[in-house]
């Protein structure tokens, strides 16, 4: 086997192997309202309380009395204990190299857990009523992400070890109350994807068994919108309904491979380009608000997600039409709420509520890039009103999900010039038991 075609196969396996992780889970990030963060989000489409409806119900801001601003973030700790870990490599190659004794080999390392890194989700809206029909508004939030950094020897790294996906939306928006009881909204997004994924991808070379570095980064920008609708049969009672719809981005990138290994082999480290198709999905929002009297209302919320969208990853570049065509089968997945607030003082509010968000992913392509299953949400917050024109908002909220296992599998082949490589198959299974916690803290100013 000569270096021009150890070369080739290097970066076809190499490539096909990792970008086939790229986004393999999509994760909806619901961070954009501590005061709702406070009652489990119960009330996000139908209950009017700052510029934040600017992204809970476009048509909310006609609701509003006056121009005001609010700006917060949710910092979100998670924590993740990984049990039961095994991972083994094996190749017909290995069987050769051992003298016929065994294909399969064991891998080696850690499993720390706490792999996802403490972050701040920022949001900031801004409302401004212009009559007592129409109002303008403008929002910056961050709709989608993800983050794993495993360590640098986790027994899972051929699989994945690092991820990171940002996605962050600006949104103008406008509101029209027709009377005492409708009004309709809608908005158009601008949405920004940037995204960096490690791996490191085993690969059989002249000189022995390796681990190759692999590195892939993307970007793309593409735009979307949402609709909102309020009913307010009486004005106790408020009904809400908003649409988000799907974003469909055209990731490109670079993608680079490196390891000792290929510095001995006179290879060095291999580039290439990468392109892959991305479709967030579309949501809906349907939500309640019942003012059970002057100080007490309640509010309950259901949240739908088309996540069946995500069926495939396909994965090109410049040297090869296709490196990967991996099946995905997400499922639509819904989310349910409900919460409270009670107004203690005409300063200070409380606030709780519950949730339950069940995850699109299903048991055979879970992956160690997002290992989540089937989540319990509980809040609290408060919201103080020192002055009419400021309010500071405070939530804390506890994650607990259902264990959950990876069992991942990846074979590392590829054909180059007619001619196959020594396919490697890495697997690696683990339980994963995961709980966060997240701290809100929003101020809002009414002018």
């Amino acid at each position: 086997m000569n270096n021009k075609f150890n070369k080739l196969t290097l970066v076809a396996a190499i490539t096909a192997a990792f970008v086939s992780q790229a986004h393999a889970g999509g994760y909806q990030i619901n961070e954009q309202s501590v005061s709702g963060q406070g009652y489990g989000h119960a009330g996000r489409s139908s209950n009017v309380h700052d510029a934040t409806i600017v992204y809970g119900n476009p048509a909310g801001m006609s609701f509003l009395d006056r121009a005001q601003v609010t700006v917060g973030g949710t910092y979100l700790s998670v924590n993740t204990d990984i049990s039961n870990a095994e991972a083994s490599q094996s190749s017909p190659a290995f069987m050769q190299a051992t003298g016929g004794l065994t294909d399969t080999l064991p891998v080696t390392g850690s499993n720390d857990g706490d792999m996802v890194p403490g972050t701040l989700v920022p949001f900031a809206f801004y409302a401004q009523p212009v009559n007592e029909q129409l109002a303008f508004g403008f929002g910056v939030y961050a709709p989608f992400g993800s983050s794993t950094d495993y360590e640098d020897g986790s027994q899972g790294r051929n699989q994945g070890n690092f991820t990171e996906v940002k996605v962050m939306t600006a949104q103008p928006t406008v509101s029209y109350r027709f009377n005492d009881q409708w009004a309709l909204g809608a908005g158009i997004t601008y949405n920004r994807v940037d995204g960096e994924l490690h791996r490191q991808v085993p690969a059989a070379t002249p000189l022995g068994l390796t681990e190759v570095d692999s590195r892939v980064e993307g970007d793309d920008e593409a735009w979307g919108y949402n609709l909102g609708v309020i009913y307010q049969p009486v004005p106790e009672t408020t009904l809400g309904l908003t649409y988000r719809s799907k974003v469909d981005f055209n990731l490109e990138g670079s993608f680079s491979a490196s390891s000792p290994v290929l510095d001995q082999l006179g290879i060095g480290t291999v580039t290439d380009t990468a392109a892959l198709d991305l479709t967030t999905p579309e949501t809906v929002n349907f939500s309640l608000t019942q003012q059970m009297s002057e100080n007490l209302k309640l509010m309950f919320g259901a949240s739908w997600a088309r996540w069946s969208r995500f069926d495939q990853i396909l994965v090109t570049g410049s040297d090869r039409p296709e490196f990967t065509n991996e099946q995905q089968n997400y499922e639509n997945a819904w989310a349910f709420s409900t919460g409270g607030e009670y107004q203690l003082t005409p300063q200070l509010a409380l606030r709780a509520g519950v949730a339950l968000d069940f995850t699109p992913t299903q048991d055979s392509t879970r992956s160690v890039r997002i290992p989540s299953d089937d989540r319990r949400i509980f809040s609290i917050g408060a919201g103080w009103s020192p002055t009419p024109d400021l309010t500071l908002d405070f939530a804390y909220s506890y994650l607990t999900e259902r264990s959950t296992r990876v069992d991942q599998t990846k074979t590392d082949s590829f054909t180059v010039a007619g001619q196959q490589t020594p396919p490697i198959t890495s697997n690696y299974s683990a339980d994963y038991k995961n709980e966060a916690h997240g701290f809100g803290a929003q101020l809002t100013y009414r002018f």
